[in-house]
């Protein structure tokens, strides 16, 4: 049985233009729908964004029709795979870590993918034979109970050798995993790893196709969960202290941020940081942002108001006080940002605490 959808859906769902998916679909002649197939524990997706799946031995002359051969033609995969693309919900894709793709494959033959710009990130598992991974101007070998996880939207390959792998994954995203990705790799993490228990990953993810298929009315939210345990996973395996390389600003950046922890309350601008750090105020702004996925300033403003919430609570100082006690200094400029954290005045969060 099939599905069609149109070029529009299909492009704002895999993150491509639409005028990118008229061109594939006239390429193959195509003219009103994209079909998908379905097999009897998922959907086989053929047609992914920006991928490149050539069989080795095929010269290069052909790549760009080749391409577009792979992508929708489903007698021509270089994989046999079990694979479910996901639609979150529209709360589930600005709130939530939510599910792109999620599958299993075995490759059928030695063969090559590449993608790049793809908003996503990949998380897979090599369950047998043995591959490689192109990343970041690095090659990586990988084997049986190898661990990746990757930022997508920088350009990437992966192959199976001609002892041909069998794969786990699932692609998702979330708009705080960028900076979630940049604390995974300041702790040491790295592209690929091997994990002690590589049960717990596979069980996440046999789990993450289940959910995926279920008919169950809160599994974006079972996702969110299931994706948190998996990125907490990672996060244990991230950390090699004695192999943790951090630039020479990377570590500047550190001390600016235990220096905002400790002075929050006084009186502070991204003019006085740079000049006090010896640092250009923009690549300040730029490089924090990346790092803790907030802005200098966001991140003043939510120190104060936490610790305003405290003061609220906790002590007899009246409004205005507090406002001067965080740095916030004028009355009306604290309540108005009070208000804007939390939905309500400071007064109004004191009679609910």
């Amino acid at each position: 049985m099939s599905e069609a959808i149109g070029t529009r859906e299909f492009a704002e769902k895999y993150g491509v233009t639409q005028a990118t998916v008229s061109k594939w679909c006239r390429k193959v002649k195509f003219q009103t729908a994209i079909k998908m197939e379905k097999d009897h524990r998922g959907i086989f997706q053929r047609m992914q964004s920006r991928r490149l799946d050539i069989s080795k031995g095929k010269n290069d002359v052909g790549k760009e029709q080749l391409m577009d051969q792979e992508l929708f033609n489903p007698q021509s995969s270089s994989v046999s795979s079990s694979r479910i693309i996901y639609t979150p919900s529209t709360f589930a894709r600005t709130s939530l870590l939510h599910l792109q793709e999620v599958g299993s494959l075995q490759a059928v033959h030695p063969h090559v993918s590449q993608r790049e710009d793809l908003v996503s990130f990949l998380c897979f598992i090599v369950l047998s034979g043995e591959g490689e991974l192109s990343y970041e101007e690095k090659t990586y070998q990988l084997g049986q109970g190898d661990c990746v996880f990757i930022d997508c939207r920088k350009a990437y390959s992966h192959s199976t050798s001609d002892n041909l792998w069998s794969l786990q994954w699932c692609h998702f995203y979330a708009p705080s995993l960028p900076a979630v990705y940049e604390k995974y790799k300041e702790r040491g993490g790295r592209p690929v790893c091997h994990p002690d228990d590589l049960a717990s990953f596979t069980s996440i993810l046999t789990d993450l196709y289940d959910l995926a298929s279920s008919s169950d009315y809160i599994r974006d939210m079972r996702i969110n969960e299931k994706l948190g345990t998996l990125l907490t996973l990672l996060m244990e395996q991230s950390w090699h202290p004695e192999s943790v390389t951090v630039s020479r600003k990377r570590m500047e950046l550190a001390v600016v941020k235990e220096y905002l922890d400790e002075h929050y309350t006084e009186k502070l601008t991204l003019d006085d940081l740079a000049e006090k750090f010896f640092i250009n105020k923009f690549y300040l702004s730029k490089i924090f942002k990346e790092t803790y996925g907030t802005t200098v300033n966001n991140y003043l403003i939510s120190k104060r108001i936490t610790r305003a919430k405290q003061l609220l609570c906790f002590t007899d100082m009246t409004v205005d006080e507090i406002g001067v006690g965080v740095g916030m200094g004028d009355a009306n400029y604290f309540s108005r940002m009070f208000r804007k954290v939390e939905g309500i005045s400071p007064r109004e969060y004191r009679k609910q605490w």
